[in-house]
């Protein structure tokens, strides 16, 4: 019988950190492509609105979700997000 209990005390899990370069500069291209957000962060990210504010969120966990959670970090907002699709990364 395997332990499946979810260990709560970890900030965050990933499957395989030997990918964080690619993911980055995936990151880095859809950021190109998404200027209203880039907007936000240029805009607002050292008044930062947010401060004070925690935000879960459950969704499916894409590329454009990473540049949605980034701005929100980068406006000052504490984070904290499940992907709801156990296959995606």
């Amino acid at each position: 019988m395997t332990n499946n209990a979810i260990d709560f005390s970890l900030a965050y899990k990933v499957k395989d950190m030997s990918l964080a370069a690619w993911g980055r500069k995936e990151i880095m291209l859809a950021e190109a492509e998404m200027p209203g957000l880039m907007s936000l962060r240029e805009e607002y990210g050292s008044s930062q609105p947010l401060k004070g504010a925690r935000i879960a969120g459950c969704l499916h966990m894409t590329i454009q979700t990473a540049v949605l959670i980034e701005t929100l970090v980068a406006l000052g907002a504490e984070v904290k997000w499940s992907s709801c699709n156990i296959f995606s990364t």
